[in-house]
């Protein structure tokens, strides 16, 4: 692929994100979980604390904005600019889109030097672990990290995409192996991620095999990256596979529910879905100890980086309301309380 189709594809993916409204699939699980509402809550509003810490670093909300773009388009290099912007202003982590743009277009890697304007929060770097079956391997996944100064690393997964996407990459085999060699050799923690489609159990014991702690189980229901794929589809064959395969995996409920054997081996990123604070906090309740969100913060970020802080502290906002609702004044008293669903 050439380097100025890959800018390419991704403003493709900007596009019909914001022109396909049945790519928001609302099929997330979330509306089928009740809350137990406590009218007498036992504590102060302005004591509510949703703040904890992530890869070493402390949050003021469990709030992550998951992976969205970056490359050498100057609307790109904007958009992650003002994320960057906002989650500093706001004290939340943030993770880019897929860095392999700017391993092979030098002009792409302004869009991912991040950290002057993100200079406390957490930063994820992000390449798709596919790419350790295609020439590679620490090399490059140390400048990634490197160019966002980050202190983790993304490697996602996202074998329905490839399949779809009139260029993927489709060869996953023996990649647990790969894995397990990049997280011993890389200096910050991998954190391995699907995109859209959930991860199982079988998943997290192959990642726990290969050394990795930290899992984003990103489920469906969210954004539906086959369908997006299916409109790039250079043939009616692949189009058609996109739209049959646009509701495939498990949601982020679902997800959490396989995770939880493994709680006491390794933490979860809820993501995919996740619309408000109201669905945060059922994440966090079900055993996710930080929640991602992407799509909603696409348009703001288009626009300034007011827009998206506005955005930002409203999912904040709503979490903290859920929290005095539930009678639960830290994340201690809501992590994996399952008292707080109603039966």
């Amino acid at each position: 692929m050439t380097d100025s189709n890959i800018t390419q594809r991704k403003q493709d993916h900007i596009h019909f994100l914001l022109q396909d409204a049945d790519i928001e699939r609302g099929q997330s699980g979330f509306e089928r979980i009740r809350l137990t509402h406590r009218g007498l809550p036992e504590c102060d509003f302005a004591d509510i604390d949703s703040g904890t810490d992530f890869l070493g670093k402390p949050l003021s909300s469990p709030l992550l904005i998951s992976s969205m773009t970056g490359g050498a388009a100057a609307t790109l290099q904007a958009i992650n600019r003002r994320l960057a912007e906002a989650a500093e202003s706001a004290g939340m982590a943030m993770a880019v889109g897929s860095q392999r743009a700017m391993i092979q277009d030098p002009q792409a890697r302004a869009s991912f030097e991040l950290r002057q304007y993100a200079p406390t929060i957490p930063l994820i770097a992000n390449m798709g672990a596919v790419q350790l079956n295609y020439g590679f391997g620490l090399d490059e996944a140390q400048r990634m990290v490197d160019v966002l100064e980050a202190d983790a690393l993304y490697l996602h997964l996202n074998p329905l995409q490839e399949v779809i996407q009139p260029e993927g990459n489709t060869n996953f085999a023996q990649l647990t192996d790969k894995i397990a060699q990049l997280a011993e050799a890389l200096p910050v923690p991998i954190i391995l991620k699907e995109v859209g489609c959930g991860l199982s159990a079988r998943d997290i014991e192959l990642g726990l095999s290969a050394g990795i702690r930290w899992f984003d189980l990103a489920g469906r229901g969210g954004t539906s990256w086959s369908r997006i794929e299916s409109h790039r589809a250079h043939s009616s064959q692949l189009a058609s596979l996109g739209e049959t395969f646009q509701d495939w995996g498990l949601t982020t409920p679902q997800a959490l529910l396989q995770a939880r054997p493994f709680q006491d081996r390794a933490h979860f990123i809820a993501s995919g879905g996740i619309r408000n604070g109201i669905d945060m906090i059922k994440s966090v309740i079900m055993g996710g100890q930080i929640c991602g969100v992407a799509a909603p913060l696409l348009k703001p970020a288009m626009d300034s980086t007011a827009a998206t802080l506005a955005t930002i502290e409203q999912l904040k906002q709503e979490f903290r309301t859920a929290q005095f609702l539930l009678g639960a004044p830290t994340l201690a008293d809501v992590f994996l309380n399952d008292s707080l669903i109603e039966p």
